[in-house]
């Protein structure tokens, strides 16, 4: 008889957390024993984690675990992808280059709450300040539903923004409208080399269900390096993931998303990653005091993450 879980991620229309949505769609949890239910994303994923009411988040570990304390009584499992994921979009009618941070100077730039806090960073790690350089990040108007692919593209759509810090999805669909054009893709190079390695994607629980069921947690991890596998071999599953959840719109994208970010779908989670994580959250704020390593990931299933 399968286990009964629940899951879900920070962001449901993204790709940065495709792996554990795919997870769950195409039946990789399923194969493990579990019975995953996918769930939209309560106001606060990692109260709800932290109180029990889902077993399982797909996200940033700084949002994932921002209930917990020093992040203690949360668990890492595995990486859903490696390095930064975030992209910087700007008006396609902006004469700029791709890279160049300074093309923000003048610039209203949209972004959620945490995300925003990235964004701010990077930026003053490239050099730039913010009144100083007349860069204002302002508030993202949401659209009533769980599906906030549009957030930057509405924000460019209505004036009230000049560009927007996002998911590769988000920033595509502003790409295909032929309204934003990519300046900054820090997974691949663009803007201060250190951002890069400020946060990934990852697999995150808790150390009670760690320990009072190990079984189904070495399960997860299975299905999140099988569904990496499939998806690297195959990206075209993405879109056979994707067909019940995501729009019709954003569906279409998802197998080039998947394909171009296939090279990071990695589970390892090393201790220079977590050393960068946890200084970059302390940094903006959202962490107090030291993360060991071993105290935070799961490495009892550091064998499984190759396969």
């Amino acid at each position: 008889m399968a286990t009964s879980m629940r899951l879900t991620v920070a962001d449901a229309i993204s790709p940065s957390y495709f792996v554990a949505i795919a997870a769950v769609e195409l039946g990789f949890f399923q194969q493990e024993g579990i019975e995953m239910e996918f769930v939209f994303s309560p106001p606060d994923p990692s109260h709800a984690m932290r109180d029990g009411a889902i077993d399982f988040i797909g996200g940033s570990p700084y949002t994932s675990l921002r209930a917990f304390p020093g992040w203690r009584g949360g668990a890492l499992l595995c990486a859903l992808s490696h390095d930064n994921y975030w992209f910087l979009a700007v008006r396609s009618d902006i004469k700029c280059e791709r890279g160049d941070v300074s093309a923000v100077k003048g610039l209203r730039l949209t972004a959620s709450a945490l995300p925003g806090l990235t964004l701010k960073r990077l930026l003053e790690e490239a050099g730039l300040d913010l009144q100083r350089d007349n860069v204002r990040i302002v508030p993202t108007r949401h659209r009533t539903s769980p599906n906030w692919a549009w957030d930057g593209v509405d924000a460019l759509e209505q004036g009230i923004a000049d560009g927007y810090w996002g998911n590769g999805l988000r920033a595509d669909l502003g790409v295909k409208r032929g309204i934003a054009k990519i300046l900054i893709d820090v997974r691949r190079g663009d803007g201060p080399p250190a951002a890069r390695h400020w946060t990934f994607p990852a697999l995150a629980t808790t150390e009670r269900l760690v320990k009072e069921h190990p079984d189904i947690a070495a399960g997860a991890v299975r299905a999140i390096v099988k569904t990496q596998r499939a998806l690297r071999a195959d990206p075209q599953l993405g879109a056979k993931a994707a067909q019940r959840l995501f729009p019709a719109e954003e569906a279409g994208l998802i197998a080039y998303e998947v394909a171009r970010d296939a090279s990071f779908y990695n589970a390892t989670i090393t201790e220079a990653m977590v050393a960068h994580i946890s200084r970059f959250a302390r940094e903006i704020g959202t962490l107090e005091g030291e993360v060991r390593y071993g105290e935070l990931v799961a490495t009892q299933f550091a064998p499984l993450w190759q396969g």
